[in-house]
């Protein structure tokens, strides 16, 4: 057998993968997003994004998604930062506590997170033991920023932790050799090859921060409307794929330019100098 078809024996399963979980159903949503409910086509459904309660929805969930991402960022490179030099059964162990809450179930982490918070909850409890003031954040849009910092901070920690820890620590030492002070070394040497890993996590943490409801519905209470709210009703109480399959086209637009801002950064891993 040649190599050329050993390669596409070997492919076989992730082509057979993508097709039936990613071009189908791509195809049925621009299908639905272009067409009305007989079938003719139309870009109405797109044009509902117009609409004072969805450019509403949209704004609010841009804003959150802004805020939740820089606070990841900003949580997130510092610790990698220290995890990254440290030595290596202690990163590993460390990197490893951030990752076993991911093996817990999306929905029940973020539950688990309502419970806390709620006016009776966990937190309030112990507080009102110690006669300090009660938080009032359930249902609000502090809560929902808190739930998408903790759900999605991993997928900020590891690509940065992963772009550090690559970095030839030779260039750093040649660096301080030369006179370039700790904020010098940082800003000229560390953070530009560490860019990649910058720019993959603000796109992973981005992206499903932009598009969940999940979050929204639990520790908003349903009194948040954010687009991805906004789509699930359109789906699953309205049962209007065509309008719910347009407005995920226009969500698909903050995908693509994510995408297209990721590969111009991390091409081929390498790191970016300023």
């Amino acid at each position: 057998m040649s190599k050329g078809k050993t390669k596409w024996l070997l492919s076989g399963p992730f082509l057979i993968w993508s097709v039936a979980f990613i071009v189908i159903p791509l195809f049925i949503i621009v299908y639905y997003g272009l067409t009305t409910a007989d079938g003719a086509f139309t870009l109405s459904n797109i044009m509902q994004m117009g609409t004072p309660e969805n450019v509403k929805a949209l704004v609010y969930a841009l804003v959150l998604s802004v805020i939740s991402t820089v606070i990841c960022l900003v949580m997130a490179y510092p610790l990698a930062m220290i995890l990254s030099n440290m030595n290596f059964n202690a990163n590993g162990f460390i990197v490893m506590i951030f990752i076993i809450p991911m093996w817990m179930n999306f929905l029940l982490r973020t539950l688990a997170w309502q419970t806390l918070l709620e006016k009776s909850g966990v937190i309030n409890m112990l507080l009102g033991a110690l006669h300090l003031p009660k938080l009032n954040i359930i249902n609000t849009p502090y809560a929902i920023i808190l739930g998408m910092v903790y759900n999605f901070l991993p997928f900020m920690l590891l690509p940065i932790y992963n772009s550090l820890i690559k970095i030839d620590q030779n260039v750093v030492n040649a660096a301080r050799d030369l006179g370039a002070n700790s904020f010098h070394t940082f800003w000229r040497i560390i953070f530009p090859l560490s860019l990649p890993g910058v720019i993959s996590g603000i796109t992973m943490v981005f992206v499903p921060a932009l598009t969940t409801f999940v979050i929204s519905d639990l520790l908003g209470g349903a009194k948040i409307l954010l687009i991805g709210n906004v789509i699930e009703q359109k789906f699953k109480q309205g049962s209007n794929w065509n309008v719910g399959s347009g407005l995920s086209l226009v969500l698909m637009i903050f995908i693509l330019i994510s995408m297209a801002i990721m590969h111009k950064y991390d091409r081929d891993g390498e790191g970016v100098a300023f």
